[in-house]
């Protein structure tokens, strides 16, 4: 009897040890799974999430006013389209415009015959040439510029064509997300492992994340891009819509920025002989562009992104390496998600804690 009872014990003490290991096990399983069918989607799924954080708000007001969720989701995602799509597809046609046009003046300067004009101009340049020439093959190089405008013709195309499939599956995302918005939250509250006030952190952070990733580094960049290309057309440089998006782009990495791209204009122009110009893009840039960061990040972000400029660095580049454009929202919200993660498992050691 009392080894059955023994057995039985041992049994009843091992079967949930089992259970649990094959619980594990599955939900594991379950995940990369869901993951690798759900990884096409990624970059729509992040940006529909991104959309839908933002026009939530919208969404609010508007289910009040039409009293219903459906008509509110679709008046939403019409404006999401009128915010995002419309300046996107004409911001593109000019990019393209002025790479194209960028692109011949680019294929007109690497000719041998403008370097010669323009070091029979410069003699001074001419020892230094010789000496760069010694041991770089100059016909070479320019071969492979030209080639490699080609294929980046082409890759925009293959990128258009995808970005506009991208682009219909976020909105159609975005729907349901922007409907459905409650429903997925108390889901997603019930299949996670959190009380209500550590999912409260975890959603708040999210939340903060995407605000400041959207609203100061992308608004910040775009302003910074913005001025920068101004001041490109304003000095009479070729391509300063090309230039100034480039820019914009640019000023999104951290510790990177507009500079990388007015200063080596401002050196080449003044070897031209355009000193006052360079001057004028040196002061512009270092002033207005390079300062307005600091001015308008605080205002527009405040304390909501609490990431530390080192981190943020790794996070965005990251992102941007693992995930694509998405990484730029979804790198950040990762570490945010993390660091949540990490301060619920301090604060639930803390409380189980025994006093001495």
């Amino acid at each position: 009897m009392t080894a059955d009872g023994n057995s039985g014990s041992g049994r009843a003490g091992f079967r949930p040890t089992a259970s649990t290991i094959i619980l594990i096990a599955g939900v594991t399983v379950g995940v990369v799974l869901c993951y690798l069918i759900a990884a096409p989607f990624l970059p729509a799924i992040v940006w529909s999430v991104t959309l839908a954080l933002l026009f939530t708000p919208v969404q609010v007001r508007l289910e009040h006013l039409v009293r219903s969720p459906s008509l509110a989701a679709c008046l939403s995602v019409v404006l999401g389209a009128l915010v995002v799509v419309v300046p996107s597809v004409i911001i593109t046609g000019l990019l393209l415009n002025e790479a194209m046009h960028g692109a011949v003046q680019m294929a007109n300067i690497i000719k041998p015959e403008t370097w010669a004009y323009l070091l029979d101009d410069n003699q001074t340049l001419m020892p230094l040439v010789d000496q760069i020439s010694g041991w770089l093959d100059f016909s070479l190089l320019l071969d492979n510029m030209a080639s490699s405008l080609s294929a980046w013709s082409g890759n925009v195309i293959q990128g258009s064509i995808k970005g506009l499939i991208t682009m219909l599956i976020t909105f159609f995302f975005l729907f349901y997300f922007l409907r459905d918005r409650e429903i997925v939250m108390a889901q997603m509250e019930e299949m996670l492992p959190f009380t209500a006030s550590e999912f409260a952190i975890l959603r708040g952070r999210v939340t903060d994340t995407v605000f400041a990733s959207v609203y100061g580094t992308i608004v910040v960049a775009m302003i910074q891009g913005a001025l920068g290309g101004l001041m490109f057309w304003w000095l009479d440089l070729p391509s300063p819509f090309f230039w100034g998006v480039i820019m914009g782009l640019l000023a999104v990495v951290p510790f990177l920025g507009a500079f990388v791209i007015w200063v080596p204009t401002a050196i080449i122009l003044a070897f031209s002989g355009n000193l006052i110009s360079a001057i004028i893009l040196v002061a512009w840039g270092t002033i207005v562009v390079g300062l307005i960061d600091n001015i308008l990040y605080p205002i527009l972000v405040g304390r909501r992104l609490r990431l530390h400029s080192a981190v943020s660095f790794i996070a965005i580049l990251g992102g941007l390496g693992l995930f694509g454009p998405s990484g730029i929202v979804l790198g950040p919200v990762i570490f945010a998600i993390s660091q949540s993660l990490l301060l619920i498992a301090r604060r639930r050691m803390d409380e189980q804690r025994v006093p001495s």
